[in-house]
């Protein structure tokens, strides 16, 4: 059985824990602390080229000054066989890219691994060194499950001028539509990537899809990706707006440092979207004690229409009953006419009283007594 190769005569090397363009990382141990590590070696086709290793040098020197628990912290480095190495602390060989290709994340974690991130470029950024390079491959987990910053590789800093002016570093997929047209990499650069790794873990999938290199590079460029609401209705309106804010194409509409970026995220959350199936909060009152806000929309034309007609027909009778009953009837004489009388209209008052005087018989005189007709009686 053949020993396990000894790198610098203290890390032992093991199996393959992934593979990047330039590099590629290796488990291992650490005789002397007797603690696990991982090594990245750089591929030996690279070996010869001097910008490739000063890359390499750059990410050791930058991680290793940046003491941060979102950044995964560089033990040492060093050359063995003319092959350069980093040692790194061992993590779990999870990144986030392996978990958003098994679908969406929950909103709270998406918030969590964006404010760590931001946390970890919040200090890189202050200590002057930009990353480049932000992606979801090169965002690990620690065992407790915090997020880690990994992969300085292309890092930038005042002391590197490597970098060729107008040369594009990075992964095509994360640059900002200004880093693509060439132009010199900044803060808001790092931001916008956060932005769209943000964007692909509530999403489960890429902000721009292409595959070729130039439709990818036109539609950056030239097209913003579609609503993170349209994708996922559930998500908050005050998430969406933070990573379309840091996506925006616009350099000067993004946030201006990533303390700025992480407050509005971690600031308070928009208001709830209503979800596809409704339901009620309450449930509704009694309708006989069921009150109903008065609408406040513009009466429509048919219903002022009907309004006014009504109110017009309630007039017209108000005025018939005030002038049949005000007016009084003239009553005709009475006539022994055969003739046949008129038709009269179907609403007729009742006749007046007669007035037709009544005689009254008086009654005769009284009968005489005697003959004498004087009215005494005989002998007095």
């Amino acid at each position: 059985m053949q020993a396990p190769e000894v790198l610098g005569g203290r890390y032992e090397l093991r199996g393959v824990l992934g593979r990047g363009g330039m590099a590629e990382v290796r488990d291992g141990w650490d005789i002397r602390l007797d603690r696990p590590v991982a090594i990245k070696l750089l591929y030996p086709v690279f070996t010869s080229q001097p910008d490739n290793r000063m890359r390499f040098e750059v990410e050791a020197r930058a991680a290793a000054a940046l003491n941060h628990p979102h950044i995964v912290s560089v033990h040492d480095s060093g050359e063995h066989a003319g092959m350069p190495y980093i040692v790194m602390e061992r993590l779990s060989e999870q990144t986030l890219a392996d978990v958003i290709a098994r679908g969406p994340l929950p909103q709270p974690q998406v918030r969590s691994i964006l404010a760590e991130v931001l946390s970890a470029l919040a200090a890189a950024h202050a200590a002057g060194i930009l990353h480049r390079d932000i992606k979801p491959a090169n965002i690990l987990f620690s065992p407790s499950g915090h997020a880690k910053v990994a992969d300085f590789g292309i890092a930038k800093s005042a002391a590197s001028a490597h970098t060729a002016t107008g040369q594009i570093v990075g992964t095509m997929a994360y640059l900002s539509p200004d880093r693509i047209a060439g132009r010199p990499a900044s803060v808001a650069d790092d931001l916008y990537a956060v932005g769209v790794v943000g964007y692909e873990a509530l999403a489960g999938r890429r902000a721009f899809p292409q595959e070729n290199l130039a439709e990818l590079a036109r539609a950056i460029s030239d097209s913003a990706p579609p609503p993170l609401t349209a994708l996922r209705p559930d998500v908050d309106p005050a998430l969406a707006a933070m990573i379309e804010r840091a996506m925006a194409r616009d350099p000067a509409w993004r946030f201006g440092s990533a303390d700025e970026m992480r407050a509005a995220l971690t600031g308070p959350a928009g208001p709830p979207v209503r979800p596809a199936t409704r339901v009620l909060a309450a449930p509704l009152p009694d309708p006989t004690t069921m009150v109903v806000a008065p609408r406040r929309s513009r009466p429509s034309r048919w219903y002022l229409a009907a309004a006014a007609a009504v109110i017009a027909v309630l007039i017209a009778a108000v005025a018939f009953i005030v002038d049949s009953t005000s007016t009084p009837r003239i009553p005709e004489p009475a006539s022994t006419s055969t003739s046949v009388p008129a038709p009269t209209p179907s609403f007729v008052p009742p006749p007046p009283p007669t007035t037709t005087p009544v005689q009254v018989e008086e009654p005769p005189p009284p009968k005489k007594r005697g003959g004498n007709g004087n009215g005494h009686k005989k002998g007095d």
